[in-house]
């Protein structure tokens, strides 16, 4: 795909996206034999449910039917959200990511895995599981220092909520 209908793309379907109360978070278009798949990923610091994302598909779909955006072929839409594993890579990404697991790839080669306590301009402030048997540690992390960032899947993790005192402390 052009970089010219990536953008074109992006300025069609950004303020409807945004219409709906969702972020554009990205836009990929993917050949498959000769069908072509116009994938978009949208988000929202709510989160995005089925019905948010069906009126977003059917709202975008007309949209591209009215324009010639997609070109003359037949193409496939897909609108879904960035999935469990999301690549946090904007400052509201982040920000969405307060209280989850991460693992950070950073400048100077060291990965860490860590949970995302609070986030502000400069940087973030995350807690370091302890290992065996040690507690937790607390360190603060610049925007600078990261390379990259990918939430990472927790299948036995208790909500606070869910916690008794005793777990909590």
């Amino acid at each position: 795909m052009s970089t010219t209908q990536s953008e074109r793309l992006r300025e069609l379907l950004e303020p409807l996206v945004g219409s709906q109360g969702l972020d554009l978070e990205e836009i990929a278009v993917d050949s498959v034999g000769r069908k072509r798949v116009l994938r978009v990923v949208v988000d929202s610091d709510t989160g995005a449910d089925l019905d948010r994302i069906a009126d977003v598909s059917r709202a975008l779909s007309a949209k591209l039917d009215e324009t010639d955006a997609m070109g003359e072929g037949e193409y496939t839409l897909e609108v879904g959200t960035p999935g469990a594993e999301r690549l946090l890579k904007e400052h509201r990404h982040y920000v969405r990511a307060v209280d989850r697991l991460v693992k950070f790839q950073l400048h100077e080669g060291d990965e860490l895995v860590a949970r995302i306590l609070q986030v502000d301009d400069e940087g973030l402030d995350v807690e370091v599981p302890g290992v065996k048997g040690r507690k937790a540690t607390t360190r603060t992390l610049a925007f600078a220092d990261i390379d990259k960032a990918r939430v990472q899947v927790e299948f036995n993790r208790k909500d606070k909520k869910d916690m008794t005192e005793e777990e909590e402390a």
